[in-house]
């Protein structure tokens, strides 16, 4: 059974920085891409960050030069480090994991940027 566990969110004041972990366990086929998601109540849940097999990063626009992705030497763990946080990164941010067969989902862990 697949599990995804996530940490590291929480309330930060604007301009200030996250490093949110994703450790995947129970993968037994190859990764193809690991990464995260994020949603706001009302919203559709949005790309932000993904690192596939290639070594490849792609990050949504709106978060391109403050996050960085970055995987573990298992590669079965991901990061997501966010620095300079907006008001408007508040989200429920979730990780993910594809392998040949199906993607997977965290529960999600909460961000909130606020004064």
């Amino acid at each position: 059974q697949v599990q995804l566990v996530e940490s590291g969110g929480g309330l930060v004041q604007p301009g200030g920085s996250l490093r949110l972990t994703c450790a995947a366990a129970g993968i037994r086929l190859a990764i193809y891409a690991m990464g995260w998601h994020r949603q706001v109540p009302g919203k559709q849940r949005e790309m932000v960050a993904v690192s596939d097999i290639g070594r490849n990063f792609n990050y949504a626009d709106s978060v391109k030069g403050r996050f960085t992705i970055s995987r573990g030497r298992d590669m079965k763990t991901v990061y997501l480090q966010m620095n300079n946080l907006k008001p408007e990164d508040t989200a429920v941010y979730y990780c993910y994991v594809t392998d040949r067969l199906k993607t997977y989902w965290g529960n999600g862990t909460l961000v909130t940027v606020s004064s």
